[in-house]
């Protein structure tokens, strides 16, 4: 996503009526690093999720009473959005004083080659800062040719269902035409008003 943190500002409420998942697209296999920095709240409690946006709704991670700067590191499984759902519950032990209680959350989400720590690699192999660099444009490139790939296997599903829609409106358009045809011939024999 880039070197900044999305800031979030979560209420917290007593029981959390609804969640609205921050989501970014993944292709399967892709590596996503998820880094949230988490400020102090008294008397909360911080729940973090990771689902996708299948129709099953798969939770790739589930946390509960998260603090401080936690980083969770996950793996796409499919082709869908990853989505970061946060719920900022209250304490029942806290007593209602009539002030909102909230949080600050800063949110940075990596997919890909981004998500590689590339400094690590070059302390681990030796690596000098061209290779270093080398190694990070390898993984961009490899992301531009999955990226390729995939958007010429939907381009040929697409194609396929263009070329399978265009036959049945070509026979249909001949069906008609033939029932017309047949209408008017049983008109001049008087068989059908």
């Amino acid at each position: 996503m880039g070197a900044r943190a999305l800031p979030l500002f979560l209420v917290a409420l007593l029981v959390c009526l609804s969640q609205s998942p921050i989501w970014n697209a993944a292709h399967p296999g892709a590596l996503v690093i998820i880094t949230a920095n988490v400020g102090p709240g008294e008397g909360q409690r911080l729940d973090i999720e990771v689902v996708d946006s299948s129709e099953h709704r798969n939770v790739y991670l589930s946390k509960k009473d998260i603090n401080g700067e936690k980083r969770f590191a996950i793996t796409a499984h499919a082709e869908e959005d990853i989505g970061v759902c946060f719920r900022n519950y209250l304490d029942s032990s806290v007593p209602n004083d009539g002030k909102a209680r909230s949080r600050v959350i800063d949110l940075d989400i990596d997919i890909g080659a981004d998500a590689v720590d590339y400094t690590a690699i070059a302390n681990q192999e030796s690596l000098s800062a061209l290779e270093t660099e080398m190694r990070k444009l390898e993984g961009v490139v490899k992301e531009i040719l999955d990226e390729m790939e995939y958007l010429k296997a939907r381009e040929e599903r697409f194609q396929a269902t263009n070329m399978s829609t265009n036959r049945r409106v070509k026979n249909f358009a001949w069906f008609t035409i033939e029932i017309f045809h047949l209408r008017s011939v049983f008109k001049r024999r008087y068989l059908i008003d």
